[in-house]
């Protein structure tokens, strides 16, 4: 199982401790994970993402084929589309997006054919819901969470694999249930931020949209990694055995470029 919501990068809001490729090699192991997609946090605040692309890219470089690049494609930007395929071919293990920091509308064209063009090279396109809970973000971060239009819109738009991080109970059922079943067997979602006991909403998640609708994800360093382990290990006995998705299933294997 890989964590599909790792990043490295220091974060513009508050101190974090140790958000280095190599601190988290060791993280991934201590928590029994074979790998992760890993996104260069401050690229979610860049109005030009290939600075943040490339120091990804190099961070990563010593850890290829445990840390994969989650690289970032604003279509807003000029020329994302040759961007897009410049990654595809360094190996990019898929894209990440960010509407709510970049002001980009649930209908906007833009956002539309960067989904399309990610299902032509064959990467899945990771949204993120949240970084912080709202009551804990600092007065500069203005961006609101991720809404339920947009991984509507996106779902809807064609053959679009989406992995959503960061989604709790609530607009994880809003959007499952106004999609059709082919919608929804498109979308893939990571558990962090969905509560377990008392209130057991993953339990309830698992058996109502299913465990293989979930990825596994840590947004490690902004939340401890044992989060999502102890999710799983406190689901009742009868939901241990099914299995959640491995999001490696959802890229295709690329070989590491020399």
């Amino acid at each position: 199982m890989i964590d599909c919501a790792a990043f490295i990068g220091p974060y513009p809001f508050r101190h974090l401790p140790h958000p280095d490729p190599d601190v988290l090699v060791r993280v991934l192991a201590r928590e029994g994970l074979s790998g992760a997609w890993v996104g260069y946090l401050p690229s979610a605040w860049h109005r030009d993402p290939a600075p943040g692309n490339a120091a990804l890219f190099a961070a990563l470089a010593p850890h290829r084929g445990v840390l994969e690049p989650a690289p970032v494609v604003r279509p807003d930007w000029p020329q994302w589309e040759r961007t897009l395929h410049a990654l595809a071919e360094q190996g990019a293990a898929c894209i990440r997006v960010y509407p709510m920091q970049w002001g980009l509308a649930p209908t906007d064209a833009k956002l539309r054919a960067l989904a399309l063009a990610c299902a032509e090279v064959g990467l899945p396109l990771v949204l993120t819901v949240r970084f912080e809970d709202l009551r804990q973000r600092h007065v500069l971060d203005v961006a609101g969470d991720l809404t339920a239009a947009h991984v509507r819109a996106l779902a809807r738009a064609g053959d679009v694999r989406l992995v959503v991080t960061g989604a709790g109970r609530e607009l994880l059922e809003e959007v499952h249930w106004g999609l059709t079943p082919d919608e929804q067997r498109r979308v893939h979602w990571d558990f962090a931020w969905v509560w377990g006991p008392p209130e057991d909403h993953l339990a309830h998640l698992f058996r109502t949209v299913g465990a293989e609708r979930f990825v596994y994800g840590t947004h490690w360093p902004l939340r401890l990694t044992q989060n999502s382990r102890a999710s799983l290990d406190l689901l009742p006995p009868d939901l241990h055995a099914r299995g959640i998705t491995d999001a490696r299933s959802l890229a295709p294997i690329r070989k590491t470029p020399t």
